[in-house]
């Protein structure tokens, strides 16, 4: 039996990401892909981010049909079954046969011949459970309860079967316990429960344009855009493939969060710029941008990620080194400096939801000793009078104050300025159209939290050097 493009594609993206340190959001826009057609990429994508950010709950109902322990299934087995549940269960346009089917296929052709039994054995029993309930659903207006019914796939939408609401399935449970329970003690049972919700559903595709007539042109692509939450540049992409416009090919805009704009937004202006970890590119773009007379230093550990930098962030004041933000080989001191550090990502795992599956407890500690030698490696390269923004995609308080409370115990010749009067120069200067700037904040902290926010989760703080 033939297996559909999208399923072969979402599969060996699944296995990549399983098997190795990728980002999904990566492979579904490698070259290798660009000849799926738009709806089978859209597909691919659905199966993929779909599979990733239910696995919890995919693994405990495949647990109640399989008699060894899900982590001990093989690999291919695992990810063709879970692939198969995704499509019972959340998809409603996708046909019951082709979802078993393909997904018997999978194995097969994978050289797991021998599981094959047992992959339409599993699957066969959890599509006559869930059409079961779905027509239980029907007759009972009322609807079940998570006890009755723990898996329930209601509600359909789209054209080629998007995620259905799921009535009991909760968000919390498609997250780690630990990751729970440490967002619970830190922000509260309410805003926990609020990040998980917001990590289950597709975030916003966000462009800044600066670009007189770039809208008309965007427009005339058949790309339909809504304003941004934060920011008045920032622009949301409500309809179209924003990728596929010439704008986006020649790369005139930039697609990214709204919280990562305002954090570059907040290094402000200086003749002489660094950052730190610049790739791919976007705060880099947006410093040079605000600063088109100054020099823009965009360094990069890894030489292939400073290749990308180089080409994605192209402006003729970007200048582009492979070096260690751990020892900065550049003697010049600067005006400013942007510390966007390697971090746990807990603030994307709407976009990133693999993270969630590989981070551990003790990652969080490995992190904080990474970022510290990055951060004080930066301040030296400060100058007098100067100012360090540091800054992660974390929601975890050991990546961010205690980062820079154990930084300023070691270099005292930094003090914390409060976000808010960059805030208000913002608002003044026509960039943040939020209101209430008490939202954004955290004590002197930038601080945006998915799901309070319409955004990643990003913290920031200046520090200005005396």
């Amino acid at each position: 039996m033939p297996i559909s493009p999208a399923r072969a594609a979402a599969f060996e993206i699944l296995l990549r990401v399983e098997r190795t340190d990728a980002y999904a959001s990566e492979l579904l826009h490698a070259p290798r892909f660009n000849t799926l057609s738009s709806i089978d990429h859209g597909l691919v994508t659905e199966l993929v981010l779909g599979v990733l950010r239910w696995r919890g709950v995919l693994d405990e109902c495949i647990a109640q049909h399989v008699t060894k322990t899900v982590n001990k299934l093989d690999p291919e087995v695992l990810t063709a079954l879970r692939l198969g549940v995704y499509q019972l269960l959340f998809l409603d346009r996708v046909p019951t046969h082709s979802a078993v089917n393909e997904s018997v296929e999978l194995v097969k052709q994978a050289r797991k011949r021998s599981a094959s039994g047992m992959v339409n054995a599993v699957l066969r029993k959890i599509s006559g459970t869930a059409t079961h309930r779905a027509s239980q659903k029907t007759r009972d207006k009322g609807g079940p309860t998570a006890s009755q019914l723990p898996h329930t796939a209601v509600k359909s939408a789209g054209e080629i079967g998007h995620p259905l609401r799921v009535e009991a399935a909760s968000p919390l449970s498609a997250h780690p316990a630990w990751l729970v329970e440490r967002w619970t003690k830190i922000y509260g049972r309410g805003p926990a429960e609020a990040i998980c919700s917001y990590d289950q559903s597709a975030p916003q595709t966000t462009i800044r344009i600066t670009e007189p007539g770039l809208i008309d042109e965007l427009s005339r692509d058949g790309i339909a855009l809504t304003p941004g939450n934060l920011l008045s540049k920032a622009f949301v992409v409500a309809d179209g493939d924003i990728t596929k416009t010439r704008a986006s090919r020649e790369r005139r805009l930039i697609i990214q969060d709204e919280a990562s704009q305002l954090v570059a937004l907040l290094v402000g202006s200086g003749n002489l710029l660094l950052d730190c970890c610049a790739a791919p590119g976007g705060k880099a773009r947006i410093l040079a941008e605000q600063n088109p007379q100054s020099i823009v230093i965009g360094m990069e550990l890894h030489p292939h990620r400073a290749a990308l930098l180089k080409k994605l962030a192209h402006s003729e004041n970007i200048r582009v080194i492979a070096a260690d933000a751990r020892s900065i080989p550049l003697a010049p001191q600067f005006d400013r400096v942007l510390v966007d550090a390697p971090c746990s990502g807990t603030g994307t795992l709407a976009r990133n939801p693999e993270i969630k599956w590989r981070l551990k407890p003790e990652d969080i500690t490995r992190l904080q000793a990474y970022q510290l030698e990055i951060l004080l490696s930066a301040m030296d390269r400060v100058a007098n009078g100067g100012r360090l923004i540091y800054s992660t995609c974390s929601l975890e308080p050991e990546e961010n104050s205690e980062v820079v409370q154990n930084a300023l115990r070691t270099n005292s010749a930094f003090r914390v300025l409060e976000c808010r009067d960059e805030l208000a120069k913002l608002k003044h200067q026509g960039e943040l159209a939020v209101e209430n700037l008490d939202s954004l904040l955290n004590g002197p902290h930038l601080r945006t939290v998915p799901g309070i926010h319409a955004c990643d989760g990003f913290f920031a703080v200046i520090l200005e050097k005396s």
